[in-house]
C-alpha cells in the first residue's frame, strides 16, 4: 500500500508537482535521518545528510528508473553520503557521545523494565557504549549492512538493491559483520 502511494506521488513530483515532492519529504525524512544517524553518530551530518538527499532525488529525477521502488533508490542515496561522510571524517570515538545527545539517545539495548535500579541503569548505558562503539568501529562497508539490516530491519534483497551488490555479498558482509561485532563485544568487560 505505501508502495503504491509513492509511486503515485513520484510520478507527480518528477512532473514538477511541488506538494507532491513535499509529502515524498514528510513521508521520508525520518527515516533517512535514523539511517543517517546510525551510521554516522552525529545529529548534525545526519540532517545534512538527509536535506543532500533531497536535492539529489530532486536535481536527478531523469537517473530514477520508475521499475525499481522508490525507496530503495532514496536510502541507496542516503546510504552512500553516508558512507561518504564516513570515509571522509578521521576517526573519532566518544564514550558520552549519546549522552550530550538526549534527541539521539535511542538505545540499542534498551530494554523496558519496571524495576529499574540505578545499578541496572548504569549498566545499560555502559552497555549501550559499548555496543555503540563496537558499531562505530566496525569498517564502512560492514556498518552499512549491519546497520541496514537490524536497525533498519531491512530484508537481505532490499539491502542488496539499496546497496547495489548481490544478495550473496550482503551475506557475507552481515556475517563478517557480526563476527566483529562478536569478536569486539566479548572483549570489552560486560561480556567476559
Amino acid at each position: 500500500m505505501v508502495e503504491h502511494f509513492d509511486t503515485r506521488l513520484v510520478k507527480l513530483a518528477r512532473k514538477g508537482n511541488q506538494e507532491a515532492f513535499a509529502e515524498l519529504v514528510e513521508l521520508y525524512k525520518d527515516k533517512l535521518y535514523h539511517l543517517a544517524y546510525r551510521m554516522l553518530n552525529n545529529r548534525h551530518e545526519a540532517e545534512d545528510v538527509v536535506q543532500e538527499t533531497f536535492l539529489r532525488v530532486h536535481k536527478n529525477w531523469m537517473r530514477y528508473d520508475e521499475n525499481q521502488k522508490f525507496s530503495t533508490w532514496i536510502y541507496r542515496i542516503a546510504t552512500n553520503l553516508s558512507i561518504d561522510r564516513l570515509r571522509k571524517r578521521k576517526p573519532s570515538y566518544s564514550l558520552d557521545a549519546e549522552l550530550n545527545d538526549q534527541e539521539g539517545t535511542d538505545g540499542y539495548a534498551l530494554i523496558p523494565g519496571d524495576e529499574r535500579t540505578p545499578e541496572s541503569e548504569y549498566m545499560l548505558s555502559e552497555t549501550q557504549q559499548s555496543i555503540h562503539q563496537a558499531i562505530d568501529s566496525l569498517p564502512a562497508k560492514y556498518k552499512s549492512v549491519m546497520i541496514l539490516r537490524y536497525l533498519q530491519e531491512m530484508s537481505l534483497q532490499e539491502i542488496g538493491d539499496t546497496l547495489g551488490m548481490p544478495v550473496t555479498t550482503v551475506k557475507t558482509r552481515v556475517h563478517r559483520g557480526r563476527e566483529f561485532l562478536r569478536k569486539k563485544l566479548e572483549s570489552s568487560k560486560f561480556f567476559i
